[in-house]
């Protein structure tokens, strides 16, 4: 495990992925209690022995030696946090002088050996298990021998009781250890989860944006398409008429001048309108769908000078306003086909219907045009012609497009010489019903 994602502090004598209370443990709030516990019973228990010893044996010989025997296992002993936790060489060394001095002191003075609790506690925190066990049975070992020494005859329970007390506190301790570990290993599976989720939550982010940016992209060239492009093109073929007439029918030429300049200004209208916010610009000028189709089609007549007349019709009213985004689509969708019916199918007469149901809302576009084999979605039709020499045709699919991002369905009725009509049909979300008002009871009177 990295010990750059442990986001415990650093402690005394910790380093990467050094725990401060031995292996195993790792920071253990309750391993910490547990060590400080044993360290105050260490010195407790010491203390108690010299003071028995002093008590018990005044004078002797060898209680200079037991003194400073005594002092120098206290010394030892706090040597112990310095070193560290880890099973180092000059740890495991630090613990063999620990046992070294305690022998020696049990076997001047058996009342020493109840020190060894804590040095059970500290070799199975320091030693592998197999070591950490022969310790314990080493010095269970000198313990057994003390208190016999210490006991006026033989005495069953001193030769069993210590042998138990250290089984049963070796158990505690491996038990805890691998609880510990098992802890740890959660914790780290935790957060390699955690890592996990947070690293696909930035990947599906970035999907996200990814897939919007695109969308848009899409969108944007639709615009595009339905508003300046087709504007240009017609600019291009009013100029183009106006250059051929220039000489012969001055008065023509200017017609088709003052009609390229009009679509010149409603380019600009919707360029300005892309800067600001992309809404169509008929809609943004007040009167909702209907208006701007009827806008629509007076201007698609006025730009053909006769050459093509569009009617426009409204049937039905909305249970509740159209969606503004249903509102631009449908707009642009009129825009897009009346822009094909002008290009590519040489027809005189067009119509705009739009039809309000409760459900859905139908918009159908029809022309006298010479029509065309109507092929299936995807796949070009006669509308792709070529013009000076850049492929053309993206009226269809940006209107497919359109139709299914709304959730709607787009039909396309056409035969040669029949003409053509297009049908776009977008649903609308349902209306919750009204509860009735309530009716006051009837007076039984």
């Amino acid at each position: 495990m990295d010990h750059r994602s442990d986001p415990r502090p650093p402690g005394p004598g910790r380093g990467p992925g050094t725990a401060p209370d031995g292996p195993g443990f790792g920071g253990d709030p309750e391993a910490r209690r547990l060590a400080l516990l044993m360290h105050a019973a260490f010195f407790l228990l010491l203390g108690a022995s010299l003071t028995r010893f002093l008590m018990r044996h005044p004078g002797e010989a060898r209680t200079p030696w037991i003194i400073a025997l005594s002092i120098t296992l206290a010394v030892l002993y706090l040597l112990g946090p310095v070193l560290g936790s880890r099973p180092t060489p000059r740890r495991v060394a630090w613990l063999g002088v620990l046992v070294v001095v305690w022998m020696v002191l049990v076997v001047l003075a058996p009342s020493f050996a109840w020190c060894a609790v804590p040095l059970f506690y500290t070799g199975l925190r320091i030693l592998p298990p197999r070591a950490a066990l022969a310790l314990v049975a080493l010095l269970t070992a000198f313990v057994v021998a003390a208190q016999l020494r210490l006991a006026t005859g033989f005495d069953p329970n001193l030769v069993l009781a210590p042998p138990a007390v250290a089984a049963v506190a070796t158990a505690v301790f491996v038990h805890m250890r691998r609880q510990a570990v098992r802890q740890e290993k959660l914790a780290a599976r935790q957060r390699e989860l955690i890592d996990d989720l947070l690293r696909t939550r930035r990947e599906l982010a970035a999907t996200e944006r990814r897939e919007g940016t695109l969308a848009e992209r899409q969108r944007l060239s639709m615009e595009i398409h339905d508003t300046l492009a087709q504007g240009l093109s017609s600019q291009q073929m009013l100029l183009q008429a106006a250059d051929r007439t220039w000489s012969t029918d001055p008065e023509a030429a200017r017609r088709h001048v003052r009609t390229a300049t009009g679509i010149a200004e409603r380019n600009l209208a919707e360029a300005r309108r892309f800067v600001h916010d992309l809404a169509p610009a008929d809609l943004a000028e007040g009167g909702g769908l209907e208006a701007a189709l009827y806008a629509l089609a007076a201007r698609e007549s006025a730009q053909a000078e006769g050459a093509l007349t569009v009617h426009c019709h409204v049937e039905g009213a909305p249970a509740a306003p159209l969606p503004d985004r249903v509102q631009s689509a449908l707009l642009r969708i009129a825009q897009g086909a009346l822009a094909n019916v002008r290009e590519h199918s040489g027809a005189t007469a067009a119509g705009l219907t739009l039809t309000l149901l409760d459900d859905r809302v139908v918009l159908d576009v029809g022309d006298n045009g010479r029509g065309f084999t109507v092929e299936p979605a995807g796949v070009r039709g006669p509308g792709a012609v070529r013009d000076s020499g850049a492929v053309r045709g993206h009226g269809i699919p940006a209107i497919r497009a359109r139709v299914r991002q709304l959730g709607g369905t787009l039909t396309i009725e056409s035969a040669p010489g029949e003409g053509t009509v297009l049908s776009a049909g977008i649903p609308l979300a349902p209306i919750p019903p009204t509860a009735p008002p309530p009716t006051a009871p009837e007076d039984p009177a």
